[in-house]
């Protein structure tokens, strides 16, 4: 049967509901069905640029790859940023509305609703399904009221839910039954059945299981699917960051501080993949022996990961890095961090004041209540070799430093690259998603092979890689038969 909307509600965070959405929507796309993703809300740091200039999650603008379709801003109607334990950024339609308190923000959800009600209908105007990805459980008691993450949403809009859980993390049945004990009758008639992820070993062994929940729920198990090893998505959070793999054939050496407020990690899976890097994201400045190439990244709160890198020993180990001519890169916040000073007259990222960078550059920022949201693409100066990718920043920049910049961006400069020619500062994410700019940059920071391979490729096996493991364990038959009592009830 034609589906109308679908979604995707996981037991825990991190249960796979990304991954689900990404397979079903490009599954359903390959079927020639016109498929949209849809995430009322999402709190993350890894973010994306639509080509109208608002900014999303980063899962969702995959998603949207997956479907066929440019990312658009009706595909997450709510980022959430967060800037501290207590406090976000709120993205709406993305366009950044202000920083909100966790309290603050739950008696605004009502405002929000509509905003995500809009993007919601807007969406199933243009396309024939709609594929929507809840945020953490729907069982989180204290979050239960004006809900518009899970169950609140699905209410509203009268969609049949999917329940995903994490086999791998242990208690797989408990997690599963003890959610439905926390929903109520109508939620959980809305639950058409289950999705069991990351499975490793004999079925066979787990059958009874299932045929216990089964009966139990009266509910079906729709899917078990395996653990696929080596496989990759672009996550949107930090809880995915990982090292590159077999870092004794590597030849350049790549460190990045794993800053506690570290954003749009994703610019470095391309170094990930590379055959020629050992990239590792460290948090202790006292276990680097030796580097190549260090990369400050982006950060949601600026002033406070620089104090946190000249709190644990960063910035001496950075200083005696450059003296022995090692190569330093630094990306939007990391960027602005190179610096002489960076300015928050208006407490935008946490208190106001200014704070004394690391003074690499002559170079000074402000940050500013408009953020700059935009794709870009240009070449790099000392080669020419092409570059693309998107800025995601509230900083103004400027100073001498900006005379000698990294890359023009059609005819304006952007970025820096110092005289000595040891570092290089740019606001540009996914600065090493091209082979050619991902060689360019690489070569400068003295690799002596650069064989970049084109990230875009890697996205679409992996993204073809799940979805050829869904049709091989997925149980669309069944799936056809609940939903169609689910509208006909």
């Amino acid at each position: 049967m034609q589906i109308k909307s679908l979604m995707i509600q996981g037991t825990t965070s991190d249960a796979g509901k990304s991954t689900l959405v990404t397979a079903l929507c490009r599954y359903f796309h390959r079927q020639g069905i016109k498929v949209a993703p849809f995430k009322p809300q999402n709190m993350a740091l890894n973010s994306a640029v639509t080509v109208e200039g608002g900014e999303i999650g980063r899962a969702q603008a995959v998603q949207a790859i997956a479907a066929g379709l440019e990312p658009h801003i009706d595909m997450n109607p709510i980022l959430l940023k967060p800037n501290s334990d207590k406090t976000a950024q709120v993205i709406i339609q993305g366009k950044v509305l202000n920083n909100q308190s966790a309290k603050a923000y739950h008696a605004y959800k009502k405002t929000a609703m509509v905003a995500v009600l809009d993007s919601y209908h807007r969406l199933t105007q243009h396309y024939q399904t709609i594929i929507i990805e809840g945020a953490g459980s729907p069982a989180e008691i204290n979050l239960r009221e004006g809900d518009i993450a899970n169950m609140g949403f699905a209410e509203k809009v009268d969609c049949p839910v999917i329940l995903i859980a994490d086999i791998d993390k242990g208690g797989v049945f408990a997690h599963l039954v003890g959610t439905l004990e926390l929903l109520s009758i109508s939620e959980c008639q809305r639950i058409v059945g289950f999705v069991i992820n990351r499975f490793r070993g004999d079925i066979a062994l787990l059958e009874s299981g299932l045929k216990w929940l089964e009966q139990k729920t009266g509910k079906p198990v729709l899917a078990v699917l395996p653990y696929l090893h080596d496989f990759h998505l672009e996550s949107e959070d930090s809880l995915s960051i990982k090292d590159s793999t077999n870092p004794s054939k590597k030849s350049l050496k790549i460190i990045v501080p794993k800053l506690p407020k570290m954003s749009n990690h994703t610019d470095f899976d391309p170094l990930l993949f590379h055959p020629n890097v050992d990239l590792k994201f460290v948090q202790n400045s006292s276990t680097v022996n030796e580097a190549d190439l260090i990369i400050l990244p982006g950060t949601k709160s600026v002033r406070d990961d620089l104090r946190w890198l000249k709190n644990t020993g960063w910035e001496k180990l950075i200083n005696r890095h450059l003296r022995y001519g090692g190569k330093l890169i630094g990306i939007c916040g990391g960027y602005q961090m190179l610096g002489q000073f960076i300015h928050d007259p208006e407490g935008l990222e946490s208190a106001a004041g200014t704070s004394e960078g690391l003074s690499f550059l002559d170079l000074e920022t402000t940050l500013k209540p408009q953020k700059i949201l935009r794709q870009v693409t240009g070449q790099l100066t000392f080669d020419e070799a092409t570059i693309s990718g998107y800025e995601i920043h509230s900083g103004i920049s400027t100073g001498n430093s900006l005379n000698n910049p990294l890359m023009y961006l059609s005819s304006n400069k952007e970025g820096v690259i110092s005289e000595d020619n040891l570092i290089a500062g740019t606001y540009l994410h996914g600065l090493f998603d091209l082979p050619s700019a991902c060689n360019s940059l690489l070569k400068w920071a003295g690799a002596t092979e650069a064989k970049a391979i084109n990230y875009a490729n890697v996205r679409e096996d992996n993204i073809n890689l799940i979805v050829d493991t869904l049709v091989q364990h997925f149980n669309f038959s069944a799936l056809d038969s609940v939903l169609k009592k689910f509208a006909d009830r």
